[in-house]
């Protein structure tokens, strides 16, 4: 999967206000640092969803390695690194680790015979005959599973991670995570995050437009934008099970969830799909949610802020 950050949709409006919706890739380990900035709407991959099979799947392919092998010091920098030999044995424990989680991960999906697969199950056998002693020592669950969304969380460590984030306002997170003070793997995310930026031409859209990420030009010539928006919400929202990608499109589908996400309250892919604000909405106040002169779609939403006042 590798660092990436491409540009998903990015307008400006006719006063000047530029709203970016980019799809990051990172390793999940500086996922806590990426999600401080408030000012972000995002939407990201969920260990909640994605089946374990494929994690390991992704794991075996393209584990998530360190930038650097920072030598230890007092403080939070490691300006100077181990020596190349080290180097090359921290990289050697840091993927027997992935090994072992992988194994305690298999342990709780029943082992082997939990796996269906055939591709996927060939792989991991050899993962036990290559450290038999390590697996003797787990007690693998006999008939059943537990859920994916507590046997994914071992394998986090060293996973990929792909957010959708949408902001009015980058400039802090700029200046904090591409400061050489900043952890080099969250650094080189947001280099990249910046430099797509920087090479975008934002299009201007008027105030009955809307900024709608995942949403084709061809859509747009043929759907009406209260559809459009539903579309682009419940695009956004796929990237939880990392289905959205996949070149299908189901409108129907897509309007289903967009529904169901309203329904039970799940606001926050409402907030990627937004309008230019009018003068009028200006002069009341520029800011609506976490962006500086766009209306956010989810302050169309009734108790949008409290769903138990929906109920």
């Amino acid at each position: 999967m590798a660092y990436s950050a491409e540009v998903l949709a990015d307008s400006v409006t006719e006063e000047g206000y530029r709203l970016t919706t980019l799809e990051v890739t990172f390793p999940r380990f500086v996922l806590a640092e990426f999600n401080t900035h408030r000012v972000f709407s995002r939407n990201s991959a969920s260990s909640r969803a994605i089946p374990t099979k494929k994690r390991f799947d992704s794991l075996l392919d393209d584990p998530v390695l360190p930038v650097e092998w920072g030598k230890n010091q007092p403080g939070m920098q490691a300006p100077e690194l181990v020596s190349p030999e080290n180097a090359a044995k921290a990289e050697k424990n840091w993927l027997l680790i992935r090994d072992f989680q992988m194994l305690g991960t298999l342990s709780l999906v029943g082992g082997i015979d939990g796996i269906d697969d055939a591709k996927t199950k060939e792989r991991l056998q050899q993962l036990i005959e290559a450290y038999p002693k390590v697996w003797d020592l787990f007690d693998p669950l006999e008939g059943e599973s537990v859920h994916k969304q507590i046997a994914n969380r071992p394998l986090e460590t060293h996973q990929w991670h792909t957010v959708v984030v949408t902001a009015t306002e980058w400039e802090n997170f700029f200046a904090l995570r591409k400061h050489p003070a900043a952890q080099p793997e969250i650094r080189h995310t947001a280099e990249l995050m910046s430099d797509v930026i920087k090479n975008s031409e934002p299009t201007e859209l008027g105030f009955t437009e809307w900024h709608l990420p995942f949403v084709t030009e061809e859509e747009k010539k043929v759907h009406s934008t209260n559809l459009l928006a539903k579309l682009s919400v419940a695009r956004c929202a796929r990237v939880s099970y990392e289905t959205h990608d996949t070149g299908k499109v189901d409108i129907d589908k897509d309007v289903k969830l967009h529904n169901t996400l309203r329904d039970s309250g799940h606001m926050s892919p409402f907030e990627h799909v937004a309008r230019p604000m009018s003068v009028k909405e200006l002069d009341i106040s520029e800011w609506s949610g976490n962006f500086r002169g766009w209306h956010q779609y989810r302050k169309d939403i009734p108790n949008e802020d409290n769903y138990a006042e929906a109920n």
